[in-house]
């Protein structure tokens, strides 16, 4: 299984992954275009145009044809959009590779937006809205992207406003489309028991009339804190949901690896520091877990969980414990190794099918054009060695980076600060 990859001279970067003997085929396509590439007004745009663009196209002038089409083909197609980017797909059988290509090219390419589906399309997503707004496990992490980042891109949802999805008309998605929707930001993967001379002839003939335009960009994400900082927003909840979280770097940065160990050392898996000492030690918050969330030009640290109110203040003060510890004390080879090993492992089962492999090569050439194997990503996790670990929790875990969001039954968070303080 090795990616194959060309690039035309318009731009547009073509992946093929051939899998032997996988019954199945993934075509996905994937933009620069999401809620950074966003003007305040037209905030969650990004979102509502994925949606919109399985509403009709001029092959297909109906929803309900493209669905027919795919389950005709026992396939399954989706959208998502994130903050900086948005990609479309279908699965299906490998047989039907040729014909999935076509239609998410014609969906891709060849939307017409059709103004009475736009109108059913916005109660959905006001709808999508207010789940979330009901949902705090979800929400809390709206409510720390706008404390890290304040009024700008970066601090937005991805979801928009109320007040933006009323207002979006017709002329804004055939705009915005025509913006980002170009062959310098487009990379096509196709995944699957494929033959690659015959998949990148045929994306070629479906993507020859991409709009070959210049591409507009994003701002570049500003970061400015010198004390901890802290959002609250009360609820009448039996659970606090929080997010903890510490400024890092972007996806590139030399420190990443490193930064996702040590976020793996923190809470991923069931031995993991902060699943013991909450869920096997103190009997509280059912998750807890503990990433390195990664942008191109910035990155968090967060460590989320939900408990019950009455235990608040402890389980804040137990986290930030946990986190002085990464600091004081290095981590012994022992856990090191295991913790290497889940992420390994955890790796290879996530990248198992043929949509995520194609989602794997994919965002690398999409958000930092590369293309590392599965093996090199594991060399880089293999390398990471405990002085490292003491090194960028030091660096990162500090008093200086540190958020805290919270959703629950509180008003007042002055003894939040002074803890997260304790980490120097």
């Amino acid at each position: 299984m090795k990616a194959q990859y060309k690039q035309l001279p318009n731009g547009l970067r073509m992946i093929v992954v051939p899998m032997k003997d996988n019954p199945t085929v993934t075509v996905m396509t994937l933009v620069a275009a999401g809620s950074k590439y966003e003007d305040k007004e037209i905030n969650g745009l990004s979102h509502f145009l994925e949606h919109m663009c399985f509403k009709g196209t001029t092959a297909r002038p109906h929803g309900i044809d493209i669905s027919r089409e795919l389950d005709g083909l026992g396939a399954e197609s989706n959208a998502f959009t994130g903050q900086e980017y948005t990609g479309y797909y279908a699965k299906g059988r490998a047989q039907h590779a040729s014909r999935l290509l076509e239609i998410i090219a014609d969906v891709y390419l060849h939307s017409t937006f059709p103004a009475e589906e736009l109108e059913k399309e916005r109660g959905v997503i006001l709808d999508e809205i207010n789940m979330y707004e009901d949902m705090p496990m979800r929400k809390v992490h709206h409510l720390l992207g706008a404390l890290l980042y304040g009024d700008q891109p970066a601090g937005w949802t991805i979801l928009g406003t109320r007040e933006n999805i009323k207002k979006m008309n017709r002329d804004a998605f055939v705009q915005y489309h025509r913006d980002h929707y170009v062959a310098s930001s487009t990379v096509i993967v196709v995944a699957g028991n494929v033959e690659p001379k015959t998949i990148f002839a045929d994306i070629q003939k479906r993507f020859a009339h991409i709009a070959t335009s210049r591409k507009k960009s994003k701002k570049k994400v500003v970061e400015k804190q010198k004390d901890p900082q802290l959002a609250l927003e009360y609820k009448k909840t039996d659970q606090t949901h929080l997010v903890l979280a510490f400024r890092t770097v972007g996806r590139m940065h030399k420190d990443a690896a490193a930064l996702h160990v040590l976020a793996g050392i923190l809470g991923q898996g069931m031995s993991s520091r902060l699943f013991e000492r909450l869920r096997e030690k103190m009997g509280v918050g059912y998750y807890v877990r503990a990433y390195h969330d990664m942008s191109t030009d910035h990155g968090a640290l967060e460590i989320a969980t939900g408990v019950t109110h009455t235990r608040i203040h402890e389980v804040v003060r137990a986290i930030i414990e946990e986190c002085r510890r990464m600091i004081d004390e290095p981590v012994s080879e022992a856990e090191l190794k295991k913790t290497k090993e889940y992420i390994i492992g955890s790796m290879q089962m996530g990248i198992e099918s043929s949509d995520d492999i194609a989602q794997f090569y994919g965002f690398q050439q999409l958000l930092d054009a590369t293309m590392d194997t599965p093996s090199q990503k594991i060399a880089h996790i293999k390398a990471i060695t405990s002085k490292d670990i003491t090194r960028v929790a030091r660096k990162y875990l500090t008093a200086a980076r540190a958020n805290l969001a919270m959703i629950g039954p509180m008003k007042k968070g002055d003894t939040f600060i002074e803890m997260m303080k304790d980490l120097g």
